[in-house]
């Protein structure tokens, strides 16, 4: 019984590796797939986004779902598509086909991403609950970071249809492995399965949470979009574009998990403070100046302590009852956000000619977290040790 819930996070863990990795994938190919099909960076953008696209309608009604169905029946029916949706991308030899297949697989994955922090909720509580939380974040960059180093060999050796199957792999293992082992909590059967709302100011809590977790994670994921084509233009080589890559990416397993510990020591906000302004500072090192490793470092490491400060805030925002609905609302903004940020920063890319404004364009969208936190942070009374704000 001890082992299970562990189990479960593995399984979450590696679902949402297997997010980060879909969601990289068209960057990591970005070049072959400009080169092939004629894209412009405004539509490479789009073609990132479209895996977002399809969230910002389902998350409340996945939410819902998961309250009238179970995590179960829900969490398993996203990672099914989540793999899907993969397999239609790698059967396809069209633009149009790739996005139809990262739109299924992006349905999939609004699912899985809803429906994680309430599980680790109510599995895992107190101190354990920070560091369930802190681990499932640390998946999406690793699955960003393995996507880098995988894709480029996969597709120079065997083609970009199966660089987009590999896709597949991470979510289908996470599919089997979280069947096998989520039950129900105890708690879960005396709990309401009726379609209701959380209260307004559960409401107004959660959508200040999200949009902070919006700005930060869509400025991320744009700047990691463009980074690797910026690189190129400046003339790094293969080699030195994968080993920043890497480091950004890695560096924020350390720091995530580093973060929920300091965030206990020192506050959330301390901590989400000196996250985010590494973050931001990180990336307009990398877009202007030269050392491109060293930045990678900084924003990889010390830019990624506070997303775990994050995610539990909004988590905790919501009563027991009403997470699965409330984080549907959060990641509604989420996924409004993921869809448009790699297009608008794209859009700054070919206003300048240039991927770096696609870069600083990014650092702008992540600035914006430090004042939604300090609203939120106002108006919320979270009194638990570790997100003290």
């Amino acid at each position: 019984m001890h082992l299970r819930p562990w189990l479960i996070l593995a399984s979450l863990a590696l679902a949402r590796i297997a997010f980060g990795y879909q969601f990289q994938t068209v960057a990591s190919l970005g070049t072959d797939l400009v080169d092939r099909f004629g894209l412009s960076y405004a539509g490479l953008g789009s073609l990132v986004g479209i895996y977002m696209l399809l969230g910002t309608f389902v998350a409340l009604p996945l939410g819902l779902l998961g309250r009238r169905f179970g995590d179960r029946w829900v969490m398993g029916a996203g990672l099914a598509l989540m793999t899907l949706g993969s397999c239609v991308s790698a059967g396809s030899d069209t633009v149009s086909g790739i996005a139809v297949g990262r739109a299924v697989a992006g349905v999939g994955a609004v699912a899985m991403i809803v429906l994680q922090g309430k599980i680790i909720a109510d599995w895992f509580t107190g101190s354990r609950f920070m560091i369930g939380i802190s681990v499932s974040v640390c998946g999406f960059p690793i699955g960003m970071g393995l996507a880098q180093l995988v894709l480029p060999p996969v597709l120079a050796g065997h083609g970009w249809h199966v660089a987009f199957l590999t896709d597949a792999v991470p979510a289908a293992l996470s599919l089997v492995l979280f069947l096998a082992s989520f039950r129900e909590t105890a708690h879960r059967g005396v709990m309401s399965r009726r379609f209701s709302l959380p209260s307004g100011r559960e409401c107004m809590l959660l959508l200040i949470a999200g949009g902070v977790w919006t700005v930060y994670t869509s400025g991320f994921s744009a700047f990691a979009s463009y980074l690797p084509s910026s690189l190129t233009v400046r003339g790094y080589g293969l080699g030195a574009i994968a080993l920043a890559m890497t480091v950004m990416m890695w560096g924020n397993v350390p720091g995530t998990l580093a973060g929920g510990g300091l965030a206990a020591r020192f506050g959330g906000f301390n901590i989400f403070l000196i996250g985010t302004l590494s973050l931001v500072g990180g990336m307009i090192g990398l877009a202007l100046t030269g050392w491109p490793i060293a930045w990678a470092a900084l924003l990889g490491v010390g830019g990624s302590i506070q997303p775990g400060v994050i995610m539990a805030v909004g988590t905790l925002s919501a009563r027991p009852e009403n997470r699965a609905v409330g984080m549907g609302l959060f990641y509604t903004l989420y996924y409004l956000g993921g869809t448009f940020a790699p297009g608008l920063c794209g859009l700054a890319a070919d206003y300048t000619g240039r991927p770096e404004g696609g870069l600083i364009a990014a650092a702008a969208i992540s600035l914006l977290a430090i004042p939604l936190y300090m609203v939120h942070r106002a108006l919320a009374s979270h009194e638990t040790m570790l997100v003290r704000a």
